[in-house]
Order: structure tokens, then C-alpha cells, then sequence
């Protein structure tokens, strides 16, 4: 579902999550292949996350090849809209499947991705929502100045995604999204 919520982001040509962005400006500045970038950011971020004692699971490295692949397919598949008004109807379509996504895969207490393992890893004291935010705003910002682009979407994710995705999680218990991994907080 992340994917799909992802591919129909990237499709609707108005911006992209902070960390594609942030591992689309370092390939574009260091000349590296996207894949690259894209594994040593996501090693990063989860050595960040295990460091404050949240320990990966099968979903942190199923989900970057699983989600990947399913981006892959919705690109190949769907093409972005000529107007303006389809491609902002598309983003508005892809932001509720963005969040079902996070929430659910955080949810499944199975492990999380990359930005998000990181989020959590300093939920508490802050709350994910807000380093969540954080997260996608910094690497929306550093992978700008790196010559990377960013659009509307790219805002609407770094300061409407981390809450929805909290706010769905406290309205549906089965999308704890604090249940994923952390050794020093019973989930």
C-alpha cells in the first residue's frame, strides 16, 4: 500500500517525500546511482534507530525492495495528468493511501523503514508525529540544496503525513505504530 501511495505521489509530479528527496540529491551531487544512495542513507537511518534501541525487523529490509518494486509498477503503469487539477487530485488520492501504508506496515510490529525506524527512534520525547516531520523536512531540504526537486507534495508529506499517521494509529488500535521493535518501551 505504501508503494502504491508513493508511485501515485511520484506520478502526480508535485514533489516527492523528504527522504527520495534527500537520496535524490545525493546521487544527482555524488554522482551515484539512486539504488546506492538509497541503501547507504536507509543503513544509516536504521543504525540511528538501533542505536536508540530500536531494533530492525523482516519489514526494514523487506519494505525498501517490496515498496521499490510496487513504485516501479504504478510508474510503469500510470502516466502523470496534463492538467493541473488531475495532478493535485492525484496527490489528494495518494495521501490517504500513504498514510494507510505507513500506519499499516508500522503497525504489523514487524519492523520499520528507514525514515521511519528513525522517527520512532526518538518517540519519546518527541512524538513521532513531529519527528517524523522533522525527518522528511530535513531531508527535503538537504536533498534541495543538493540540486534535487521539491513541490507541494513534498510539503503536504513533511507536515501533514507524521500526523495523520498518528492519528489513524490512535483511532485503530491494530495500527499501533509504536510496535515496531523498540527494546526499552513495551509496545
Amino acid at each position: 500500500m505504501l508503494g502504491i501511495g508513493v508511485g501515485l505521489l511520484l506520478t502526480a509530479a508535485l514533489g516527492s517525500d523528504g527522504y527520495s528527496t534527500l537520496v535524490n540529491g545525493i546521487s544527482i551531487a555524488a554522482s551515484l546511482p539512486f539504488l546506492v544512495v538509497n541503501c547507504i542513507v536507509g543503513a544509516l537511518f536504521v543504525a540511528v534507530a538501533w542505536s536508540r534501541g530500536l531494533r530492525p525487523g523482516w519489514v526494514t529490509i523487506v519494505q525498501p525492495v517490496l515498496v521499490g518494486a510496487t513504485i516501479n509498477g504504478v510508474l510503469d503503469v500510470l502516466a502523470s495528468p496534463d492538467s493541473w487539477l488531475g495532478r493535485g487530485l492525484l496527490l489528494a488520492g495518494a495521501f490517504p493511501v500513504l498514510v494507510l501504508g505507513v500506519a499499516g506496515y508500522l503497525g504489523s510490529g514487524a519492523g520499520a523503514g528507514p525514515t521511519e525506524a528513525a522517527a520512532l527512534a526518538f518517540d519519546p520525547p518527541v512524538p513521532f508525529k513531529w519527528s517524523y516531520s522533522v525527518l522528511q523536512g530535513g531531508g527535503a531540504l538537504g536533498g534541495w540544496l543538493l540540486g534535487a526537486a521539491i513541490g507541494p507534495g513534498t510539503l503536504v508529506v513533511i507536515f501533514l503525513l507524521g500526523p495523520a499517521v498518528d492519528l489513524v494509529a490512535a483511532r485503530v488500535p491494530a495500527l499501533d505504530i509504536h510496535a515496531s521493535g523498540r527494546d526499552d518501551v513495551a509496545a
